[in-house]
């Protein structure tokens, strides 16, 4: 019954940040590696971050890794994705999901995902 609900979703122009946000309930939480995904028309969902389940050890895909930041809460049952610098290409559905398994970059490691958010940057 784990379910994840993401919220942080918007327009943003050419550039800009956006924060996302996810709450997992219906498990215990640190149990779980959390991973960020995106999903854009006519491509496969890819991955973009992921998280252990303390927090000390994450991975980024390298398009973003110098421009996005994955992050827990674990008092709060919350995964964030700060997202910077922005661009047009990157507009997309965003996905977080949830791992009882491995941390890792696959999102055949993951066991539960959210319903996504979608994230559209302007030009």
């Amino acid at each position: 019954q784990v379910h994840l609900v993401e919220s942080g979703g918007g327009l943003v122009q050419a550039g800009d940040s956006l924060r996302l946000s996810c709450a997992f309930s219906g498990g215990q939480f640190n149990a779980y590696a959390m991973g960020w995904f995106r999903q854009a028309p006519g491509k496969e969902r890819e991955f973009l971050a992921a998280i252990n389940w303390s927090g000390a050890i994450t991975y980024y895909q390298d398009s973003v890794e110098d421009r996005f930041t994955i992050s827990r809460n674990n008092a709060k049952n919350t995964v964030s994705l700060q997202m910077n610098s922005l661009k047009p290409e990157e507009t997309a559905v965003y996905y977080c999901a949830a791992s009882i398994r491995a941390t890792g970059r696959s999102d055949r490691q993951y066991d539960y995902w959210g319903q996504g958010t979608q994230v559209t940057v302007s030009s």
